[in-house]
């Protein structure tokens, strides 16, 4: 409950992030696979606006329950390791105020429900070791498919724990019919996304070889571990006192494999330049793991001793919670973000984004602002054209982040549906770029119109995104007047390329 209810003081804050635009846009265009993500997804999000509505609450309702319930299985985690009371306290309570579960688990998007399905493969595993009952194996490939429909990551997490259990004692696990018949069980799940891959060009080894180049690359060995070193704050000690006692305690020698796995998957992400949050889902295991080490260090001390533990691994990282949950409107937050940059070297970390430079404030609270603005000044332009015009106008965005947002707010404006050659919308683009008038959102501000401006009669800018602490100031919004036949010929081409990729 007080994770659900750290959730509910933060979630109606700020705006809908970047991400949370495309997989909502999702739930009007569902299928069994999208250029970024599998599907499940999409179905969450069709179940979200038919049921909450399309508010910011509303979209972070699934989210919310399922970082509930990856506190809930790391508690019942740490009981199968043999904790107690305490054991659990420690473990849930570290995980709900590190950094790196307050930041991930309220977002709309595929990360907490990666999660949730990692820490449900965990639990299931150890209850098997703990019960020998086959029925866990089947439920365990439930959940390994289900996850494959959420996101691929599943797949490295999954190979690691086998290849952990292949190189521990326990490797006796694998020689097991039923191990093959919960292999088929999430292959069977997994089979249709599959499919859909085939049949568009395998277009997730594109996403992740152009993620490679935009994004990972740039992420050093040496960043990455510093990262995950940093990313639970204080509880830190508590997950790492976890992997040393499943690798080294005889109390958790069946378990060791947990810890094989971490390793594995650690190093597979450090070697491949993964980002941090990637390995977020492997975590809860250490905690619960944490959790029984120091039950055992402190079984011999009364309450005072352990109630001390407790708030010495979880009340320094309140300091650091409104840096990476909106529990405080955006002016406190700038508040605190000024005093935090002014008083501690640390909290540059907070605020370095992708492109490795500091700013005003975190990259994803910058990716939830200016939104409406850059929205309202799409209206703008449309209710510059007459009607005659505007039934001749076709609306396009640079990134899915704007068409996202122009899609949540085409009914608020009554505007047309957005195109966009950018992530999943290329897949329900429309075949010509054929009309007469287009209003044009560059995410360059401008810069992008210079490649193309000679296929125009003319254009025309009517604004751009001014607010300063957003990740999409300078968009610039544009009418395009009469484009000719090289633009048209431009866009379908740059369509068909994209569709086969």
């Amino acid at each position: 409950m007080i994770k659900i209810g750290l959730n509910l003081l933060a979630i109606a804050h700020f705006g809908f992030h970047r991400d949370e635009f495309l997989h909502l846009v999702l739930a009007d265009h569902l299928d069994w696979g999208y250029k970024e993500v599998p599907p499940f997804i999409a179905l969450l999000a069709k179940i979200t606006i038919s049921i909450f509505g399309n508010s910011v609450f509303a979209a972070r309702i699934f989210p919310t329950i399922a970082g509930g319930f990856i506190i809930w299985f790391t508690g019942q985690i740490t009981v199968e390791l043999g904790g107690k009371r305490f054991a659990v306290a420690l473990a849930c309570l570290a995980l709900i105020f590190s950094p790196a579960f307050a930041a991930s688990d309220y977002l709309f998007q595929p990360v907490v429900f990666d999660q949730l399905w990692w820490v449900l493969a965990v639990w299931l595993l150890v209850k098997y070791c703990n019960t020998s009952s086959v029925k866990y194996l089947y439920f365990l490939g439930m959940a390994v498919g289900v996850g494959m429909l959420t996101k691929y990551s599943m797949a490295f997490f999954t190979f690691s724990l086998l290849f952990g259990i292949l190189i521990s004692k326990q490797r006796k696990m694998l020689f097991n019919r039923h191990i093959l018949g919960g292999a088929l069980v999430a292959l069977l799940i997994w089979l249709p996304n599959i499919i859909w891959q085939f049949q568009h060009h395998l277009p997730v080894f594109t996403h992740m070889s152009t993620l490679q180049k935009e994004q990972l690359d740039y992420i050093q060995p040496f960043d990455y571990i510093k990262q995950e070193l940093m990313v639970n704050g204080i509880a830190l000690f508590v997950w790492l006192t976890g992997f040393i006692f499943l690798l080294f305690s005889f109390r958790l020698h069946k378990f060791q494999f947990l810890a094989i796995a971490f390793v594995l998957i650690f190093t597979f992400l450090l070697v491949m330049h993964g980002k941090s949050y990637y390995l977020f889902g492997a975590y809860p295991m250490l905690f619960a793991a944490g959790g029984f080490g120091f039950e055992r260090w402190l079984k011999a001390s009364g309450y005072t001793i352990r109630g001390l533990t407790i708030a010495l691994f979880t009340i320094p990282n309140l300091i650091l919670l409104p840096l990476v949950l909106p529990i405080f409107s955006l002016n406190q937050t700038l508040a605190i973000f000024r005093y935090m940059h002014d008083h501690t070297t640390a909290f540059r970390f907070a605020v370095t984004w992708e492109d490795h430079k500091e700013h005003a404030t975190t990259q994803d609270y910058a990716d939830m602002l200016g939104w409406d603005e850059m929205a309202a000044k799409v209206d703008s332009a449309w209710k510059t054209l007459t009607p005659e015009q505007q039934k001749h106008t076709q609306i396009y965005a640079d990134n899915y982040g704007e068409a996202g947002a122009l899609h949540h707010y085409d009914k608020q404006y009554n505007l047309p549906e957005v195109i966009s050659l950018n992530s999943s919308f290329t897949l329900w683009a429309p075949d010509n770029l054929d009309g007469e008038y287009i209003i044009y959102v560059d995410d360059q501000g401008g810069g992008n119109i210079n490649s193309f401006k000679s296929a125009l009669e003319s254009y025309r800018k009517i604004g751009e995104v001014e607010n300063p602490l957003a990740r999409e100031k300078g968009t610039a919004v544009f009418i395009l007047v009469h484009p000719k036949k090289g633009l048209t010929d431009r866009y379908s081409k740059e369509l068909a390329r994209k569709r086969l990729e």
